[in-house]
């Protein structure tokens, strides 16, 4: 019988959908599992081949736990509000509702074709009033809590889209997106105090099962470091501050660079006599991003302050101060000291202005850049501190200063609080009143939510504002405290918003009284095993953990962390081992791999592709053997015979498949379990025959990979309900003995052959077998030997001269 894949895959997807077949149940008896993926932004171009790789990697999971007996949620949704559906509607005069709408059925459908076992009752939407009504509420708890705030700030402005943009979507000074030029631009910003939770999202990160790069991403953007903040006067009669994580290193600043944004440069306007060469130079600090200004490698740029100096709080010397860009004025106090002789950067600067470099650390040769290793160092010119080991000499510096009133132990963070406002109009409204005599009003709750209204043109204004600003009927209302004319908040929330708590609302999707039960949030939370890409292991993590959090401290949700557990998998490149991308040809359509070749082609090739957590280029060669893989297991309905158990001759094969495939799908080493799977069907292959109980639990073990020839091919031989509602199979650890090993045997060291000896013999047959192998025999022949050692089960050295 041949096998119709196409047939097949339809009439499979089309009874698992009316069976309701994957979908969780209200049964909190049972035990739970809750697998997720993270959900797709939904473009015009649809899927690419890299997003069947993480969501049939935790499908697989998700049907294993099926059939383990647990009650499993692996729902699916779409985070669709952002920059690049509104673009899209600007440019074709369409509605990004519209747009959106499209985009999405087009992506569910290719999902669907997939035969990935989502539980659709679950869909969400972040772009549906019923989902973002609750984003809204979210919002006004954390305003209430005093964790939102409005700031004036220096942004990223593109000049072209109109939009305030993060750091990471300026590349080479301009907008990732269109390529117009981006300046920096001061603009009144929502925000949200992220960084009240930053030590916390430290801490818990021991208490979750995240892989390692996961964890050190992190912690590298959150950033914490210890030390102190300084005071140090200056000529004009003011308080310049810095935190420095080297106190001990104050002897050696010799000057002090400011940002180019600081506010003391206008306050010191009349007393700069360069002000004109100051305020030059920071309006070309403007046009660059954060990123390009604290590049290390880039040219040192500055201006000195003629008419203030600093002072040395430890000596009273009185230093140059400079304006930099690669100071920024969003981290620590917008300044800093500065130690030529102990700091690359500091001394680059330093060369190219002249300026004096003092070691105060003994070792190496500061002229040449010749730096000791400066944290374990011993303090030298440096007055009280001479002779003391570093850890002392931060200590004594930072008691002596404190003692003094101008200096303090401090931690700080190079975590930002996050920019929350977005002035466009394809975004969550924020439900917020702005009025002249109350400040700041939240919308009652009883009106959200607040939805976006019609608008003419979704282009943002000439002067910056969202769209919704020239909405005079929808922005001016009451204020809700004191019944004055008020006026709505028109900046809309950022795509991060809707997709920090997503995961929340997959329980209870339809739920109007709350984000889900408190019976289902306590049930199911938190989410058992979370799968995505390593570029949002860092801002999408920490800005979902941090909301979380905050719901677990006003008593949302039960469990402080959303994950217990989040790996990422490694990217699929083009065939010439290229990131696929339109301009390199190198694109591949999963819809044109499963109408060529059937998803379960599809699914088995990008799990057998490589090591899941690695990039791996496609392979058409590789891909055709997955199919060839298949229309084999569909072959073995020829060769069947009678019998419900193993035959002898494959008894120990078949458990130790069921338990290789087991483990290694909790491992995500998916292409060694697919490679156990085609090895037992090699074996089957030399009896010429399989008995249907060998059948049966091969058929199960790759249902999780391959469900619709699985599920045909159950049905074609007879055997009773469907794959998916069987019992995943057990192995017998005493029947996973292999019966032989083969060792490698080396003569000094140097590998001379391999011989089979019997499991877990002993050191004197895996000896004679050794010494037996042709190559071995000729090596150490007329030899002595000095000493054997053995490695049992693995290696044989022989050590002759």
């Amino acid at each position: 019988m041949r096998y119709d894949f196409k047939e097949i895959e339809a009439k499979w997807q089309k009874i698992w959908a009316e069976k309701n077949a994957f979908a969780a149940t209200d049964d909190y008896s049972k035990p739970k599992y809750y697998a997720l993926v993270e959900f797709p932004y939904p473009s015009g171009q649809g899927l690419h081949v890299g997003h069947p790789r993480s969501y049939t990697a935790l499908d697989i999971v998700a049907r294993k736990r099926r059939m383990q007996g647990y009650n499993v949620l692996y729902p699916m949704g779409w985070d669709a509000f952002g920059l690049p559906t509104e673009n899209y509607a600007i440019k074709n005069h369409i509605h990004p509702e519209i747009v959106t709408k499209n985009n999405v059925a087009h992506f569910k459908a290719q999902l669907q074709a997939l035969g990935l076992s989502f539980d659709w009752n679950c869909e969400v939407n972040t772009t549906d009033p019923d989902y973002y009504k609750w984003t809204q509420w979210i919002f006004l708890q954390l305003f209430k809590h005093g964790l939102a705030y409005k700031k004036e700030m220096a942004v990223n402005w593109c000049t072209s889209c109109k939009v305030v943009l993060a750091n990471e979507e300026v590349v080479g000074g301009v907008c990732e997106r269109c390529g117009g030029e981006v300046i920096r631009k001061v603009k009144s910003q929502w925000m949200l105090k992220i960084t009240e939770y930053a030590q916390r999202l430290i801490d818990d990160l021991d208490t979750v099962d995240y892989i390692d790069r996961v964890k050190v991403s992190q912690k590298n953007w959150i950033g914490r470091s210890t030390g102190a903040e300084v005071d140090f006067g200056t000529t004009a009669g003011d308080t310049l501050t810095i935190f420095t994580t080297r106190p001990d290193t104050l002897y050696g600043v010799t000057y002090m660079v400011m940002s180019p944004e600081h506010p003391f440069l206008e306050k010191w306007a009349d007393k700069l006599s360069n002000i004109d060469a100051v305020r030059a130079y920071r309006e070309e600090a403007a046009h660059k991003s954060d990123f390009e200004r604290s590049e290390l490698n880039k040219e040192k740029t500055g201006v000195r302050l003629e008419g203030v100096e600093a002072v040395n709080p430890v000596n009273n010397t009185r230093i140059p101060i400079f304006v930099s860009d690669y100071v920024l004025m969003s981290y620590g106090t917008g300044a800093i000291m500065a130690v030529p002789g102990h700091d690359t950067r500091d001394w680059e600067f330093a060369r190219k202005f002249d300026l004096p470099i003092i070691e105060v650390v003994k070792g190496g040769d500061v002229e040449k850049e010749a730096f000791v290793d400066c944290a374990t160092g011993i303090l030298v010119n440096s007055g009280i501190l001479n002779g003391l080991p570093v850890d002392e000499a931060k200590k004594k510096i930072t008691e002596t200063l404190a003692a003094r009133g101008i200096a303090r132990e401090k931690v700080n963070y190079k975590l930002r609080d996050w920019v929350f406002s977005r002035q466009r109009y394809w975004g969550e409204p924020i439900p917020i009143i702005c009025c002249d005599h109350c400040g700041y009003v939240p919308l009652d709750e009883s009106e959200l939510p607040l939805k976006l209204p019609e608008v003419k043109s979704y282009e943002p204004t000439a002067d910056g504002e969202s769209p919704l600003a020239h909405l005079d009927e929808w922005v001016n209302v009451t204020c809700p405290k004191c019944g004055r004319p008020a006026r709505r908040e028109t900046d809309t929330m950022p795509q991060w918003a809707g997709s920090s708590w997503y995961f929340l609302r997959y329980i209870a999707p339809h739920c109007d009284t709350a984000i889900a039960p408190k019976e289902a949030l306590d049930y199911w939370m938190p989410v058992d095993w979370y799968n995505g890409g390593m570029e949002h292991t860092t801002l999408h993590l920490l800005y979902s953990r941090f909301w979380h959090k905050f719901l677990y401290d006003i008593g949302v949700v039960s469990c402080p962390e959303p994950y217990a557990k989040r790996t990422s998998h490694g990217m699929i490149l083009g065939e010439n081992g290229e990131k696929m991308s339109k301009s390199r040809g190198n694109v591949v359509n999963p819809d044109d791999i499963v109408n060529e070749y059937g998803a379960d082609t599809l699914r088995l090739y990008e799990m057998f592709v490589g090591d899941f957590e690695k990039a791996a280029p496609w392979n058409t060669s590789s891909i055709k053997g997955c199919k060839r893989f298949l229309e084999r297991i569909w072959g073995l309905q020829d060769i069947l015979v009678d019998g419900e158990g193993y035959s002898p001759a494959l008894e120990n094969a078949v458990h130790r498949t069921i338990r290789k495939v087991s483990e290694d799908i909790e491992a995500l080493k998916y292409n060694t379990a697919i490679a156990a799977m085609m090895a037992l069907l090699n074996d089957i292959a030399d009896q010429k025959q399989i008995t249907r109980g060998e059948l049966r639990t091969l058929i199960i073990l790759l249902n999780p990979f391959a469900p619709h020839l699985t599920e045909e091919l159950w049905q074609v031989c007879g055997f009773e309900g469907m794959v998916y509602q069987q019992k995943w199979p057990e192995f017998d650890p005493a029947k996973c003995v292999e019966e032989s090993v083969e060792i490698a045997v080396q003569v000094s060291g140097k590998l001379r052959g391999r011989a089979l000896v019997p499991a877990n013999c002993g050191n004197e047959t895996m000896l004679a077998a050794a010494r037996a192998v042709p190559e071995v025999a000729a090596a150490i022949e007329g030899k002595a030997i000095v000493k054997e050692i053995v490695v049992p089960g693995k290696l044989v050295n022989i050590v002759a001269k």
